[in-house]
Order: C-alpha cells, then sequence, then structure tokens
C-alpha cells in the first residue's frame, strides 16, 4: 500500500482532509459533519499528500476519522521531502540531458 495519495492502485482514499472530503459544490458550516462521518471515498483526491502511515501492528484503517494515519501533515512529509531533495542535489542534470 503507498501511503502518498494519487500513487499506485492502492493508496488511502478517505484522507482525514476538509477540502479532499467535502465536494466543492458545497457550503458547510463548521459544524456539519456529514462528510466526516461518510463511508464512502472522498470526493477529491489530495494527490501527492503523504498521510500518517501504519499503525505499530502495520496495519491501516483507512476512515476519514482517523485523523492519526489518515491527515496529511508537514510533520509526515517534511522527511519525504528531505529526500526527494537530497536526491535532487545530488543528480547531474548534463548527464541526463545527453540520455534524451
Amino acid at each position: 500500500m503507498s501511503y502518498l495519495v494519487g500513487y499506485g492502485s492502492v493508496y488511502p482514499k478517505k484522507v482525514h482532509h476538509r477540502g479532499a472530503s467535502i465536494p466543492a459544490n458545497q457550503n458547510p458550516s463548521c459544524s456539519d459533519r456529514t462528510w466526516l462521518v461518510s463511508r464512502d471515498p472522498n470526493p477529491n483526491i489530495a494527490t501527492g499528500a503523504l498521510v500518517g502511515g501504519p499503525s505499530l501492528s502495520d496495519s491501516y484503517n483507512d476512515a476519514r476519522d482517523n485523523a492519526l494515519q489518515g491527515e496529511p501533515t508537514t510533520t509526515s512529509s517534511a522527511v519525504f521531502t528531505g529526500l526527494l531533495s537530497g536526491l535532487d542535489s545530488n543528480t547531474n542534470y548534463t548527464t541526463l540531458a545527453s540520455f534524451t
């Protein structure tokens, strides 16, 4: 399973994210919990969001109200972003250009 939303065929479909879980044509109030408790997949895909990931028992509960595992945060994505930037800084673009 991928914990990066939109990557691969199996990824979180019920991310704990207001923008992903509420249809664009709605105008909900702050107390409206309709979409938080919905069992349907999010109507909007938060492509590229990195969720919290598996529990200590290596399981993942894909439920919108499971904020601990399913909320994309800067804390969980900082390490991933750091790794990607490290790879990018070590890439020789001149060498890559010669292969195209």
